[in-house]
């Protein structure tokens, strides 16, 4: 069997989805259930805002079905207000909610804003800061973790070392600000664990340029989207599991972009298949009948 690829949305709602991608009508309390039959996992975006109470992250668990799986990011608390420091309790009370979802917790990732030199004069004191804190991290319990940062300039193979030596795999990005994946996969090897983390961000302002609801395809990226599956199938042959997350500032319509990324992957024999025990039974939807349609019937791109 070949190593699994989830393919996912970072969070599971936003504007324009109701009607675009959720039965016009649906309950915003019956969302993640219906993701969770169209996809094997989310990364979810609200836990960079707060840590989520146990409560809240036991009704993700008990809305999805076997299988599913769910990517956190680390409050902002930890990697943007303290960067590191004196948050040994916030990391504490985030483990504990995390630990909630089972084997339905998957990758932690903490994601760093671009540093300027008031907060970091090089590079190497930031690496001494995150070399400290990944030993405080736990090892008990299968957690992974990712780390993704937004100074193009730190991608360096003494940046990779690290997180190899602790098996933190380096977010790999296609953002604005950050280089291309084959700049990256020139200048180093960006597989740092043993597993893959992938975010398809794009461009937040030139989307936004464009729409600002998300509910149609405003940019094609098809050449990038072609550039990322070759990535996944090299990694894939590698035997490793890979975790990727459209957003939807990436083409306009986060849903919209996982299919059409699926589709591709399928034309060069990439396998992508649902993860999860689904009811033998599920609604097609009109979203679910749109995207089985040839090419030619779709709603062109805006």
């Amino acid at each position: 069997m070949a190593a699994q690829i989830r393919l996912g949305t970072s969070a599971f709602t936003a504007g324009g989805w109701s009607g675009a991608f959720y039965p016009r009508g649906m309950k915003s309390a019956d969302y993640l259930s219906f993701y969770s039959t169209r996809f094997d996992t989310v990364e979810v975006d609200s836990t960079f805002y707060r840590c989520p109470t146990m409560k809240t992250v036991n009704n993700w668990a008990l809305q999805t079905p076997p299988g599913f799986i769910f990517s956190l990011k680390v409050p902002r608390t930890i990697t943007h207000e303290k960067v590191l420091f004196e948050c040994d309790k916030e990391l504490e009370e985030f483990i504990g909610a995390a630990h909630v979802l089972g084997e339905k917790l998957g990758p932690i990732v903490f994601h760093f804003p671009n540093f300027n030199k008031d907060s970091f004069s090089n590079p190497i004191q930031f690496f001494s800061r995150l070399k400290a804190f990944m030993k405080k991290l736990p090892r008990i319990g299968g957690y992974k973790f990712a780390v993704e940062i937004r100074n193009r300039w730190w991608l360096s193979a003494r940046f990779g070392d690290l997180l190899r030596e602790n098996n933190v795999a380096l977010v790999l990005q296609d953002h604005s600000s950050m280089p291309s994946v084959e700049r990256v996969f020139s200048t180093i090897d960006p597989i740092t664990a043993d597993f893959v983390y992938i975010r398809l961000l794009g461009d937040r302002k030139a989307i936004e340029a464009k729409s600002t609801v998300w509910d149609q395809v405003v940019e094609d990226k098809t050449a990038s989207m072609n550039s990322w599956a070759d990535v996944c199938q090299m990694v894939q042959r590698r035997g490793m599991p890979q975790y990727v997350y459209f957003n939807n500032h990436y083409e306009g319509f986060a849903v919209a972009s996982v299919e059409r990324f699926r589709r591709l992957c399928a034309g060069k024999g990439i396998e992508t298949p649902l993860n999860v025990q689904l009811p033998a039974v599920i609604e097609p939807t009109l979203f679910d009948i749109s995207r089985t349609e040839p090419r030619s019937k779709r709603c062109p791109l805006r």
